[in-house]
């Protein structure tokens, strides 16, 4: 069993789309869980057709949200206060630097995050790299096995099948709960329900086909 897993992805929403699933397998199991969020996603293009937000207060919704799902799927939330849409222009060793000595603090067994060049947008694939320095630049003896998380369409072409695939099914309506505590970012999915948390069948089915599935591939730090 794990000691503590920590989850490091770029966005507010990011934690419930790809690992939701995965997260609340490790709480129930009593494991500890702790969300490492790069940024607040203020750059987001979804504020709604009535516009509930602008640039200026969209941080703060997003922020918001990220608390209400780390509620709902009991972890841990700690900001590591990048900016959207500019990890990939941060200095990576200092971000890796930053990374390691939250790391170091927690002492996980496991880390999770994007697979580097395969993870779809610029924030996935830099804070991704930057968390596989940072794990990389640990201790030995004290380095966390890593699951790096590839999202991009076909990627098994260059990597192959995951190491890990978490089937669930069985949980997936809990995972959309979790989704759906981002609003802000799940309204084109919501704008489907009819009534609470209750999305029309066809469109729960193509969302079980794409989301259905986490799949990780344990990072080999010898082959690199």
């Amino acid at each position: 069993m794990e000691r503590h897993v920590v989850v490091i992805y770029a966005h507010p929403d990011d934690e419930s789309f790809g690992a939701a699933g995965t997260i609340m397998k490790f709480r129930k199991q009593n494991v500890p869980v702790t969300y490492l969020c790069g940024t607040l996603g203020q750059m987001g293009r979804n504020m709604g057709p009535t516009k509930f937000a602008n640039r200026e207060t969209l941080a703060k919704v997003r922020k918001q949200e990220l608390y209400d799902a780390g509620r709902f799927l009991d972890i841990d939330i700690r900001l590591l206060g990048y900016h959207d849409k500019t990890i990939e222009f941060e200095d990576r060793q200092e971000v890796a630097e930053h990374i390691k000595t939250i790391l170091e603090e927690i002492e996980p067994s496991l880390v999770i995050t994007h697979y580097p060049g395969y993870a779809i947008h610029p924030d996935h694939n830099a804070l991704g790299a930057a968390t596989i320095e940072a794990v990389r630049l640990m201790d030995e003896n004290k380095r966390p096995t890593l699951w790096a998380q590839a999202i991009e369409m076909n990627y098994q072409d260059d990597l192959g099948e995951p190491d890990i695939i978490h089937d669930i099914t069985d949980n997936f309506d809990k995972k959309l709960q979790s989704i759906f505590q981002h609003k802000s970012q799940a309204e084109g999915m919501m704008k489907k329900l009819s009534g609470d948390l209750h999305i029309a069948e066809e469109e729960k089915e193509r969302l079980l086909q794409r989301l259905g599935k986490e799949q990780f591939f344990i990072w080999d730090f010898d082959q690199e």
